[in-house]
């Protein structure tokens, strides 16, 4: 499989799940444009080390997935710097934890604003142009919780249950225009964010990490393991190929049999 020649968007793409999708998609040649916050001169370092580990083109957008008008020049940038926007990968997101009659509205709107709406955004830009070129992969990173719920988890549940139902609307109406829509539905995956917590957890009720690690993912995974980014990365990548060309409009799960249940 080769993506030499394509041009990858990657939201939210500066560590965890959308850096392991970057890497994965520039290791097959893809050009690429990393979105995300954190600090500009080691985002600087990681855009530099990206280009030239995997010999590709790699530019930078900081723009905030909650704002329409950052995501739409986003988009225009990359079709811009890098000359085409051909694998759109909506992957930013955040959460929020409390029970429904405590979610604090403000928390609603943000994170359905980055979950849900900026999905919409992104790829409502994106679609024009990958009509044009004949050829497009749209891939949504949903979650399990695009499937089933959990508590005190409303407005992300909702979100990436809305993600589902937008990637089908999307593979329904872009079908035989040579562009396909998928969602990744990733069970637990091991970040930098959750290793911190697991960390923490066994700091603050004196276990060990291991004894942590397995009672988290038993709670919700029949297999006790984490998925990777980089699993993530080449389920991704694995999309963008030909032998996926008539996989569209799929919830994929990557979640150690979560959803099984």
């Amino acid at each position: 499989m080769s993506l030499k020649g394509k041009v990858a968007l990657v939201t939210g793409s500066t560590s965890g799940i959308g850096l392991g999708i970057a890497h994965a998609l520039a290791a097959q040649g893809a050009d690429i444009m990393m979105n995300g916050f954190g600090d500009a001169a080691a985002i600087e370092r990681l855009r530099q080390e990206t280009a030239a580990r995997f010999g590709v083109r790699v530019a930078y957008s900081g723009a905030d997935i909650s704002k329409p008008a950052e995501i739409e020049a986003m988009v225009a940038a990359t079709q811009q710097q890098l000359g085409a926007l051909d694998i759109l990968v909506n992957n930013a997101g955040i959460q929020f934890v409390a029970p429904i009659e405590a979610f604090p509205p403000e928390q609603w709107d943000r994170v359905i604003a980055i979950n849900l709406s900026g999905v919409f955004h992104a790829t409502r830009a994106a679609i024009p142009g990958m009509k044009q070129r004949g050829w497009g992969r749209i891939i949504n990173i949903a979650s399990a919780h695009g499937l089933v719920a959990s508590a005190q988890k409303v407005a992300y549940v909702a979100a990436k249950h809305g993600v589902v139902g937008m990637t089908k609307v999307a593979a329904v109406e872009l079908a035989g225009s040579g562009i396909t829509a998928n969602a990744i539905c990733p069970g637990w995956v091991l970040t930098p964010l959750v290793e911190k917590q697991l960390q923490d957890r066994a700091q603050r009720e004196g276990m060990t990490v291991e004894a942590v690690r397995h009672d988290f993912l038993a709670e919700k995974q029949p297999l006790v393991e984490f998925t990777t980014p980089e699993q993530i990365g080449a389920l991704a990548a694995f999309l963008c190929s030909d032998a996926a060309a008539t996989i569209t409009g799929a919830p994929l799960s990557i979640d150690g049999g979560w959803v099984a249940q």
